[in-house]
Order: structure tokens, then sequence, then C-alpha cells
């Protein structure tokens, strides 16, 4: 029962439920399907993930791989350390992007800041 004593219009509320879990489908697909990009050491290693965290793309440039300025050992370590960094600053990327595109949604479905289980924010 709502206030004032009125009944709410369940075939309404279903019609609602069913745009809002559309929605977010809909969304879902566009994160699935959008690229986005993170790199480090200025550029010498890059990321591409997709907005729903897959990794796609690791482009690494041959400048990384100096080894007349140090060890094989110290360049792998760097290396690596760059990799990660680089996948980890295009994941944040995509996390924005799924706050942007999912946000206002987990706001319609009652989310309001407290987050939907099952969603990152």
């Amino acid at each position: 029962m709502i206030p004032g004593g009125g009944q709410p219009n369940m075939q309404q509320l279903l019609q609602q439920a069913q745009k809002m879990q559309q929605d977010l489908a809909n969304a879902q697909e566009e994160l699935a399907r959008t690229e986005v990009d993170g790199q480090a050491g200025g550029g010498l290693v890059k990321a591409t993930v997709t907005g729903a965290g897959e990794l796609r793309a690791l482009k690494i440039d041959p400048k990384a791989v100096d080894l007349e300025s140090a060890s094989v050992e110290e360049t792998v370590e760097t290396l690596a350390d760059l990799v990660v960094a680089a996948v980890q600053a295009a994941n944040e990327n995509a996390q924005q992007l799924q706050q942007q595109k999912l946000g206002p949604l987990a706001q319609g479905l009652g989310g309001g800041g407290s987050g939907i289980p099952g969603l990152p924010f």
C-alpha cells in the first residue's frame, strides 16, 4: 500500500522494472563493445581493455626493452612493472566508464550511492 490509501499499479511497476532491466542490459552490451586505454612509462606500454574490463590489446614500444643500459633481469622486471601499471590504468578508465554508463541506472534502481550487489559501484 502506498501513502494516501491507494494501491500501486502493479502492471505499471512491472513495465518500469522491465524497461530498467532492458536499459541495464543495453548499457552492459555497450560497455562490452567500448574500448578504453591505459598507459605507463610515458606511453612505452599501452593496454586496451573493454568497458567491462576485458584485456583486448597490449602494445610494448621496443624502447621499453633496453638491454644496453641494464641487465636482462632489471629490464624484464621493469617491463613487467610497466605492463601491470598500464593494465591497472586501463582498468581504472574502464571503471570510470562503468560508473558513467551504469551509475544513473543504479540510482534508478534504488542504488542511490549504496550500490547494487553485483555491480562495481
